[in-house]
Protein backbone atom coordinates (compact mmCIF):
# COMPACT_ATOMS: atom_id res chain seq x y z
CA UNK A 1 0.00 0.00 0.00
CA UNK A 2 2.81 2.42 0.81
CA UNK A 3 4.47 1.77 -2.55
CA UNK A 4 1.15 2.26 -4.34
CA UNK A 5 0.46 5.56 -2.58
CA UNK A 6 3.98 6.81 -3.34
CA UNK A 7 3.34 6.17 -7.06
CA UNK A 8 -0.16 7.68 -7.06
CA UNK A 9 0.92 10.79 -5.11
CA UNK A 10 3.77 11.48 -7.55
CA UNK A 11 1.35 11.11 -10.46
CA UNK A 12 -1.53 13.08 -8.91
CA UNK A 13 0.68 15.98 -7.80
CA UNK A 14 2.50 15.94 -11.13
CA UNK A 15 -0.62 16.13 -13.29
CA UNK A 16 -2.93 18.23 -11.12
CA UNK A 17 -0.35 20.68 -9.75
CA UNK A 18 3.07 20.81 -11.38
CA UNK A 19 1.95 20.58 -15.02
CA UNK A 20 0.10 23.89 -14.82
CA UNK A 21 3.05 26.28 -14.27
CA UNK A 22 4.88 24.59 -17.16
CA UNK A 23 1.90 24.94 -19.53
CA UNK A 24 0.62 28.34 -18.38
CA UNK A 25 2.60 30.39 -20.97
CA UNK A 26 1.38 28.14 -23.79
CA UNK A 27 -2.23 28.39 -22.56
CA UNK A 28 -2.05 32.19 -22.55
CA UNK A 29 -0.38 32.34 -25.96
CA UNK A 30 -2.88 29.96 -27.57
CA UNK A 31 -6.12 31.24 -26.06
CA UNK A 32 -5.49 34.90 -25.32
CA UNK A 33 -6.71 34.40 -21.75
CA UNK A 34 -4.59 36.48 -19.38
CA UNK A 35 -2.04 34.84 -17.12
CA UNK A 36 -3.64 36.33 -13.97
CA UNK A 37 -7.03 34.91 -15.07
CA UNK A 38 -5.83 31.36 -15.64
CA UNK A 39 -3.70 31.48 -12.49
CA UNK A 40 -6.77 32.59 -10.53
CA UNK A 41 -8.65 29.54 -11.84
CA UNK A 42 -5.81 27.29 -10.68
CA UNK A 43 -5.64 28.97 -7.26
CA UNK A 44 -9.42 28.60 -6.92
CA UNK A 45 -8.96 24.85 -7.37
CA UNK A 46 -6.66 24.76 -4.35
CA UNK A 47 -9.19 26.70 -2.28
CA UNK A 48 -11.96 24.32 -3.34
CA UNK A 49 -9.72 21.39 -2.34
CA UNK A 50 -9.24 22.93 1.11
CA UNK A 51 -12.96 23.47 1.70
CA UNK A 52 -14.08 20.11 0.33
CA UNK A 53 -11.34 18.48 2.40
CA UNK A 54 -13.39 19.01 5.57
CA UNK A 55 -16.30 16.68 4.63
CA UNK A 56 -13.81 14.38 2.90
CA UNK A 57 -12.04 13.97 6.26
CA UNK A 58 -15.28 12.85 7.89
CA UNK A 59 -15.84 10.25 5.16
CA UNK A 60 -12.28 8.99 5.62
CA UNK A 61 -12.77 8.47 9.35
CA UNK A 62 -15.96 6.46 8.79
CA UNK A 63 -15.26 4.47 5.65
CA UNK A 64 -11.55 4.63 4.86
CA UNK A 65 -9.75 5.68 1.68
CA UNK A 66 -10.62 2.90 -0.80
CA UNK A 67 -13.80 4.19 -2.47
CA UNK A 68 -12.89 7.84 -1.86
CA UNK A 69 -9.44 7.81 -3.47
CA UNK A 70 -10.52 5.51 -6.31
CA UNK A 71 -13.48 7.71 -7.25
CA UNK A 72 -11.25 10.76 -6.74
CA UNK A 73 -8.84 9.39 -9.34
CA UNK A 74 -11.69 8.95 -11.81
CA UNK A 75 -12.82 12.52 -11.17
CA UNK A 76 -9.25 13.83 -11.46
CA UNK A 77 -8.78 12.25 -14.89
CA UNK A 78 -12.14 13.66 -16.02
CA UNK A 79 -11.17 17.11 -14.74
CA UNK A 80 -7.88 17.02 -16.66
CA UNK A 81 -9.83 16.17 -19.83
CA UNK A 82 -12.24 19.04 -19.10
CA UNK A 83 -9.29 21.44 -18.75
CA UNK A 84 -7.90 20.20 -22.07
CA UNK A 85 -11.10 20.73 -24.06
CA UNK A 86 -12.22 23.99 -22.38
CA UNK A 87 -13.60 26.25 -25.14
CA UNK A 88 -13.81 29.36 -22.96
CA UNK A 89 -12.25 30.86 -19.84
CA UNK A 90 -15.45 30.16 -17.90
CA UNK A 91 -15.31 26.48 -18.88
CA UNK A 92 -11.61 26.43 -18.00
CA UNK A 93 -12.39 27.81 -14.51
CA UNK A 94 -15.21 25.28 -14.04
CA UNK A 95 -12.84 22.46 -15.02
CA UNK A 96 -10.36 23.59 -12.38
CA UNK A 97 -13.21 23.77 -9.85
CA UNK A 98 -13.84 20.09 -10.63
CA UNK A 99 -10.10 19.41 -10.31
CA UNK A 100 -10.16 21.03 -6.85
CA UNK A 101 -12.82 18.57 -5.70
CA UNK A 102 -10.66 15.73 -7.04
CA UNK A 103 -7.55 17.11 -5.31
CA UNK A 104 -9.28 16.84 -1.93
CA UNK A 105 -9.68 13.09 -2.54
CA UNK A 106 -6.28 12.18 -4.03
CA UNK A 107 -3.54 14.48 -2.70
CA UNK A 108 -1.76 14.46 0.65
CA UNK A 109 -4.64 14.66 3.15
CA UNK A 110 -6.37 11.34 2.32
CA UNK A 111 -3.03 9.61 1.80
CA UNK A 112 -1.81 10.85 5.19
CA UNK A 113 -5.05 9.65 6.79
CA UNK A 114 -4.68 6.20 5.21
CA UNK A 115 -1.08 5.74 6.35
CA UNK A 116 -1.78 7.15 9.81
CA UNK A 117 -4.57 4.65 10.48
CA UNK A 118 -3.08 1.60 8.71
CA UNK A 119 0.43 1.98 10.12
CA UNK A 120 -0.39 3.34 13.61
CA UNK A 121 1.41 3.65 15.94
CA UNK A 122 4.45 3.38 13.63
CA UNK A 123 3.07 5.77 11.03
CA UNK A 124 5.85 8.37 11.06
CA UNK A 125 8.30 6.31 8.90
CA UNK A 126 5.51 5.69 6.39
CA UNK A 127 4.59 9.38 6.26
CA UNK A 128 8.25 10.33 5.87
CA UNK A 129 8.68 7.88 3.00
CA UNK A 130 5.58 9.17 1.23
CA UNK A 131 6.60 12.83 1.47
CA UNK A 132 10.15 12.05 0.35
CA UNK A 133 8.99 10.17 -2.73
CA UNK A 134 6.10 12.50 -3.57
CA UNK A 135 8.56 15.37 -3.34
CA UNK A 136 9.94 14.08 -6.65
CA UNK A 137 6.68 14.91 -8.46
CA UNK A 138 8.07 18.17 -9.86
CA UNK A 139 11.35 16.45 -10.76
CA UNK A 140 9.45 13.86 -12.82
CA UNK A 141 6.50 15.76 -14.24
CA UNK A 142 7.91 19.22 -14.99
CA UNK A 143 10.42 17.81 -17.53
CA UNK A 144 7.86 15.27 -18.79
CA UNK A 145 5.28 18.01 -19.35
CA UNK A 146 7.86 20.19 -21.09
CA UNK A 147 8.90 17.30 -23.36
CA UNK A 148 5.29 16.57 -24.30
CA UNK A 149 4.71 20.29 -24.96
CA UNK A 150 7.49 20.22 -27.54
CA UNK A 151 5.44 17.78 -29.62
CA UNK A 152 1.81 18.53 -28.67
CA UNK A 153 -0.39 21.54 -28.02
CA UNK A 154 -1.15 22.31 -24.38
CA UNK A 155 -4.53 20.66 -24.89
CA UNK A 156 -2.86 17.52 -26.21
CA UNK A 157 -0.49 17.50 -23.25
CA UNK A 158 -3.37 17.62 -20.76
CA UNK A 159 -5.16 14.82 -22.60
CA UNK A 160 -2.00 12.70 -22.49
CA UNK A 161 -1.51 13.46 -18.79
CA UNK A 162 -5.16 12.61 -18.08
CA UNK A 163 -4.56 9.21 -19.65
CA UNK A 164 -1.47 8.70 -17.49
CA UNK A 165 -3.37 9.76 -14.39
CA UNK A 166 -6.21 7.34 -15.09
CA UNK A 167 -3.98 4.43 -16.04
CA UNK A 168 -1.75 4.76 -12.97
CA UNK A 169 -3.91 5.95 -10.10
CA UNK A 170 -7.33 4.34 -10.64
CA UNK A 171 -6.16 0.69 -10.56
CA UNK A 172 -3.58 1.28 -7.80
CA UNK A 173 -6.12 2.92 -5.51
CA UNK A 174 -8.73 0.28 -6.35
CA UNK A 175 -6.38 -2.63 -5.62
CA UNK A 176 -3.96 -1.44 -2.93
CA UNK A 177 -6.54 0.19 -0.64
CA UNK A 178 -9.03 -2.70 -0.53
CA UNK A 179 -7.96 -3.93 2.90
CA UNK A 180 -10.45 -3.40 5.77
CA UNK A 181 -10.32 -0.01 7.46
CA UNK A 182 -8.84 -0.74 10.91
CA UNK A 183 -10.65 0.33 14.04
CA UNK A 184 -8.99 3.25 15.77
CA UNK A 185 -7.08 2.48 18.92
CA UNK A 186 -4.85 4.29 21.35
CA UNK A 187 -4.27 4.67 25.03
CA UNK A 188 -5.88 8.14 25.04
CA UNK A 189 -9.08 6.97 23.34
CA UNK A 190 -11.38 5.75 26.11
CA UNK A 191 -15.04 4.88 25.54
CA UNK A 192 -16.21 7.83 27.61
CA UNK A 193 -14.14 10.44 25.79
CA UNK A 194 -13.38 8.92 22.40
CA UNK A 195 -11.93 11.47 19.96
CA UNK A 196 -14.04 10.04 17.12
CA UNK A 197 -17.31 10.90 18.87
CA UNK A 198 -18.97 14.01 17.38
CA UNK A 199 -19.10 15.78 20.73
CA UNK A 200 -15.41 15.12 21.34
CA UNK A 201 -14.54 16.41 17.86
CA UNK A 202 -16.55 19.56 18.47
CA UNK A 203 -14.83 20.06 21.82
CA UNK A 204 -11.39 19.72 20.22
CA UNK A 205 -12.10 21.99 17.25
CA UNK A 206 -13.58 24.68 19.49
CA UNK A 207 -10.71 24.57 21.97
CA UNK A 208 -8.06 27.27 22.27
CA UNK A 209 -5.13 24.88 21.59
CA UNK A 210 -6.68 23.75 18.28
CA UNK A 211 -7.31 27.25 16.98
CA UNK A 212 -3.97 28.60 18.14
CA UNK A 213 -2.32 25.72 16.28
CA UNK A 214 -4.45 26.33 13.19
CA UNK A 215 -3.64 30.05 13.15
CA UNK A 216 0.08 29.41 13.76
CA UNK A 217 0.38 26.84 10.95
CA UNK A 218 -1.67 29.03 8.59
CA UNK A 219 0.49 32.11 9.19
CA UNK A 220 3.63 30.05 8.81
CA UNK A 221 2.43 28.41 5.59
CA UNK A 222 1.51 31.77 4.10
CA UNK A 223 4.96 33.14 4.92
CA UNK A 224 6.80 30.05 3.66
CA UNK A 225 5.05 29.91 0.29
CA UNK A 226 5.14 33.66 -0.28
CA UNK A 227 8.90 33.40 0.30
CA UNK A 228 9.12 30.47 -2.12
CA UNK A 229 7.30 32.28 -4.94
CA UNK A 230 9.11 35.60 -4.44
CA UNK A 231 12.61 34.25 -3.83
CA UNK A 232 13.78 34.63 -7.44
CA UNK A 233 12.87 38.33 -7.76
CA UNK A 234 14.47 39.01 -4.36
CA UNK A 235 17.74 37.37 -5.45
CA UNK A 236 17.79 39.09 -8.85
CA UNK A 237 17.25 42.43 -7.10
CA UNK A 238 20.30 41.57 -4.99
CA UNK A 239 22.42 40.99 -8.11
CA UNK A 240 21.95 37.30 -8.92
CA UNK A 241 21.49 36.27 -12.53
CA UNK A 242 18.11 34.69 -13.40
CA UNK A 243 19.89 31.37 -13.91
CA UNK A 244 21.59 31.48 -10.50
CA UNK A 245 18.30 32.49 -8.86
CA UNK A 246 16.52 29.55 -10.51
CA UNK A 247 19.24 27.14 -9.37
CA UNK A 248 18.91 28.53 -5.85
CA UNK A 249 15.19 27.79 -5.92
CA UNK A 250 16.02 24.24 -7.04
CA UNK A 251 18.53 23.82 -4.22
CA UNK A 252 15.76 24.84 -1.83
CA UNK A 253 13.82 21.83 -3.12
CA UNK A 254 16.75 19.60 -2.16
CA UNK A 255 16.64 21.27 1.26
CA UNK A 256 12.98 20.24 1.56
CA UNK A 257 13.90 16.59 1.07
CA UNK A 258 16.70 16.90 3.63
CA UNK A 259 14.28 18.51 6.10
CA UNK A 260 11.89 15.58 5.85
CA UNK A 261 14.74 13.22 6.67
CA UNK A 262 15.47 15.29 9.78
CA UNK A 263 11.95 15.17 11.21
CA UNK A 264 12.02 11.67 12.69
CA UNK A 265 15.18 12.17 14.82
CA UNK A 266 13.88 15.61 15.78
CA UNK A 267 10.59 14.10 16.99
CA UNK A 268 12.48 11.70 19.26
CA UNK A 269 14.41 14.49 20.99
CA UNK A 270 11.76 17.19 21.39
CA UNK A 271 8.28 17.66 22.80
CA UNK A 272 5.31 18.32 20.52
CA UNK A 273 5.15 22.01 21.40
CA UNK A 274 8.92 22.36 21.48
CA UNK A 275 9.50 21.13 17.94
CA UNK A 276 6.54 23.15 16.62
CA UNK A 277 8.01 26.35 18.06
CA UNK A 278 11.50 25.42 16.89
CA UNK A 279 10.43 24.76 13.30
CA UNK A 280 8.24 27.85 12.98
CA UNK A 281 10.94 29.94 14.67
CA UNK A 282 13.55 28.69 12.19
CA UNK A 283 11.23 29.69 9.35
CA UNK A 284 10.97 33.19 10.81
CA UNK A 285 14.75 33.41 11.22
CA UNK A 286 15.53 32.33 7.63
CA UNK A 287 12.93 34.73 6.23
CA UNK A 288 14.36 37.59 8.30
CA UNK A 289 17.87 36.73 7.08
CA UNK A 290 16.71 36.85 3.45
CA UNK A 291 15.17 40.25 4.16
CA UNK A 292 18.12 41.78 5.99
CA UNK A 293 21.28 40.20 4.55
CA UNK A 294 22.34 41.92 1.31
CA UNK A 295 25.05 39.40 0.46
CA UNK A 296 27.39 37.86 -0.43
CA UNK A 297 25.42 35.66 -2.78
CA UNK A 298 26.73 32.34 -1.43
CA UNK A 299 25.40 33.29 2.01
CA UNK A 300 21.97 34.08 0.58
CA UNK A 301 21.98 30.73 -1.24
CA UNK A 302 22.78 28.93 2.02
CA UNK A 303 19.92 30.72 3.78
CA UNK A 304 17.55 29.82 0.91
CA UNK A 305 18.51 26.15 1.24
CA UNK A 306 17.91 26.32 5.01
CA UNK A 307 14.50 27.87 4.30
CA UNK A 308 13.81 24.84 2.11
CA UNK A 309 14.75 22.57 5.02
CA UNK A 310 12.14 24.26 7.20
CA UNK A 311 9.46 23.83 4.49
CA UNK A 312 10.28 20.14 4.31
CA UNK A 313 10.06 19.67 8.06
CA UNK A 314 6.83 21.69 8.16
CA UNK A 315 5.13 19.21 5.82
CA UNK A 316 5.60 16.42 8.35
CA UNK A 317 4.85 18.75 11.25
CA UNK A 318 1.41 19.35 9.76
CA UNK A 319 0.93 15.66 8.89
CA UNK A 320 1.56 14.60 12.50
CA UNK A 321 0.00 17.59 14.30
CA UNK A 322 -3.30 15.80 14.96
CA UNK A 323 -1.94 12.41 16.02
CA UNK A 324 0.67 13.98 18.29
CA UNK A 325 -2.05 15.81 20.22
CA UNK A 326 -5.36 13.94 19.83
CA UNK A 327 -4.56 10.43 18.56
CA UNK A 328 -5.62 8.72 15.32
CA UNK A 329 -9.34 8.09 15.86
CA UNK A 330 -10.61 11.30 14.23
CA UNK A 331 -7.51 12.01 12.13
CA UNK A 332 -9.39 12.53 8.85
CA UNK A 333 -11.93 14.95 10.31
CA UNK A 334 -9.50 16.94 12.44
CA UNK A 335 -6.76 17.12 9.82
CA UNK A 336 -9.30 18.21 7.20
CA UNK A 337 -10.43 21.09 9.40
CA UNK A 338 -6.84 21.97 10.31
CA UNK A 339 -5.62 21.81 6.71
CA UNK A 340 -8.39 23.99 5.22
CA UNK A 341 -7.04 27.43 6.26
CA UNK A 342 -3.46 26.28 5.64
CA UNK A 343 -4.25 25.23 2.07
CA UNK A 344 -6.17 28.46 1.42
CA UNK A 345 -3.21 30.49 2.69
CA UNK A 346 -0.87 28.49 0.46
CA UNK A 347 -3.12 29.14 -2.55
CA UNK A 348 -3.32 32.89 -1.86
CA UNK A 349 0.36 33.34 -0.98
CA UNK A 350 1.68 33.84 -4.57
CA UNK A 351 -0.85 36.56 -5.41
CA UNK A 352 -0.77 38.22 -1.97
CA UNK A 353 3.03 38.18 -1.83
CA UNK A 354 3.34 39.88 -5.21
CA UNK A 355 0.68 42.43 -4.25
CA UNK A 356 2.42 43.20 -0.94
CA UNK A 357 5.76 43.63 -2.68
CA UNK A 358 4.19 46.22 -4.97
CA UNK A 359 2.52 48.01 -2.06
CA UNK A 360 5.62 48.00 0.15
CA UNK A 361 7.91 49.03 -2.69
CA UNK A 362 10.57 46.32 -2.45
CA UNK A 363 11.12 42.62 -1.93
CA UNK A 364 13.27 43.08 1.22
CA UNK A 365 10.33 44.97 2.77
CA UNK A 366 8.00 42.11 1.78
CA UNK A 367 10.30 39.54 3.36
CA UNK A 368 10.47 41.63 6.55
CA UNK A 369 6.67 41.53 6.84
CA UNK A 370 6.69 37.79 6.13
CA UNK A 371 9.33 37.28 8.83
CA UNK A 372 7.12 39.09 11.34
CA UNK A 373 4.17 36.87 10.37
CA UNK A 374 6.32 33.76 10.82
CA UNK A 375 7.55 35.02 14.19
CA UNK A 376 3.96 35.58 15.31
CA UNK A 377 3.22 31.99 14.26
CA UNK A 378 6.06 30.70 16.46
CA UNK A 379 4.82 32.85 19.36
CA UNK A 380 1.28 31.43 19.06
CA UNK A 381 2.64 27.89 18.92
CA UNK A 382 4.54 28.50 22.16
CA UNK A 383 1.37 29.14 24.18
CA UNK A 384 0.99 26.16 26.55
CA UNK A 385 -2.12 23.98 26.59
CA UNK A 386 -3.77 24.47 30.02
CA UNK A 387 -5.34 20.99 29.93
CA UNK A 388 -1.95 19.37 29.42
CA UNK A 389 -0.48 21.41 32.28
CA UNK A 390 -3.35 20.33 34.55
CA UNK A 391 -2.84 16.70 33.52
CA UNK A 392 0.87 16.93 34.24
CA UNK A 393 0.24 18.36 37.73
CA UNK A 394 -2.21 15.53 38.47
CA UNK A 395 0.34 12.98 37.32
Amino acid sequence: MLVALCITEITSWGVLYYAFPVLAPAITADTGWSTPAITAAFSAALIVAALVGIPVGRVLDRRGPHALMTSGSVLAAAAAVAVAVAPSLLWFAAAWFLAGVAMSAVLYQPAFAALTRYYAPRHLPALTTLTLVAGLASTVFAPLTDTLAAHLTWRGVYLALAAVLAAVTIPLHAIALRRPWPASSGDRETAADHPARPQAIRRITRSRPFWLLAIALTLSAFAMYAVLINLIPLLTDRGASPTLAAWTLGLGGIGQVAGRLCYRPLSRRTSVRGRTVWILGLSAATTAALALVPGPMHLLIAVAVLAGVTRGIATLLQATAVTDRWGVAAYGTLSGILAAPITIATALAPWAGAALAGTLGSYPALFTVLALAAALAALLASVPDPSQQHSSRQT
